[in-house]
């Protein structure tokens, strides 16, 4: 039962977002601060993660090559799929989980835990509204991030396959293209907006509604990555049965 009010209590938080906006000219400046620290700051990051993850992908991948008969376009093939498909939507994602997840916790924890949310409530002001409207638009820009985990997931499989002398550079460009389907951009994008909201809005629930002291923060924190994992993993089997199979 103590789950089920839970998701009640985070339904009506997502509605009472966006009712009584805060002023357009305060909002805008709460929006540009929220994409520097949520997406800007995320960057470096996932550029160096999706670099070595695509290497690792197609150096595994190479090393289980064992058939002569087997082509080493292979070895780009799969790397392309696994990046695009499951580790650049799903996997960075759960890793933001963790790195903004934890940070809108903690920060808004922190305003709960110094009162500073009561004093925005005592001003007329929607504190949800204020605090975490900026933040879900912010993470309407978290595609333009899983993007670029892409790129570099694929120019990490290229490297560490043409350099690590595993596969020539015309047989990884030949399986780069074999049997490509542009929907399955489409479905990581989809996947993608799914998990920007949930990682706006899961973290700020856990940190809004939030009690006691300092290390309470901490705790919600935590409390925020577990669930925010678990709905990323849930969402994304749900989407996959819907549109992949």
């Amino acid at each position: 039962m103590g789950y089920l009010h839970d998701i009640g209590k985070y339904f009506l938080m997502i509605r009472e977002t966006f009712v009584k906006p805060t002023k357009r000219s305060v909002l805008w400046d709460l929006i540009f601060k929220e994409i520097d620290d949520l997406i800007i700051g995320s960057l470096g990051i996932v550029a160096f993660i999706s670099f070595f993850v695509g290497g690792v992908v197609a150096i595994q991948t190479a090393l289980n090559l064992n058939n002569p008969l087997i082509p080493k376009s292979l070895i780009a093939f799969a790397a392309r799929q696994s990046v695009i498909l499951e580790f650049a939507p799903t996997f960075i994602s759960i890793i933001m989980a963790g790195k903004v997840g934890s940070f809108i916790t903690s920060s808004i924890g922190t305003m709960r835990v110094t009162e500073q949310i009561d004093a925005l409530e005592v001003m007329g002001i929607n504190s949800l509204n204020y605090l975490v409207f900026p933040k879900i638009i912010a993470m309407m820009i978290y595609p333009f991030v899983i993007a670029i985990a892409m790129f570099l997931g694929v120019i990490g499989a290229f490297m560490a396959g043409v350099y690590g002398d595993f596969v020539s550079a015309p047989e990884f460009l030949e399986g780069l293209q074999d049997d490509f389907q542009p929907f399955h951009i489409t479905y990581a994008f989809i996947k993608t907006y799914l998990f920007a909201f949930l990682l706006a809005t899961i973290p700020s629930f856990h940190g809004f509604y939030m009690r006691g002291g300092a290390l309470e923060v901490g705790k919600a924190s935590t409390t925020s990555f577990v669930w925010t994992s678990v709905a990323i993993i849930i969402t994304n089997y749900v989407i996959t049965q819907l549109l992949l199979s």
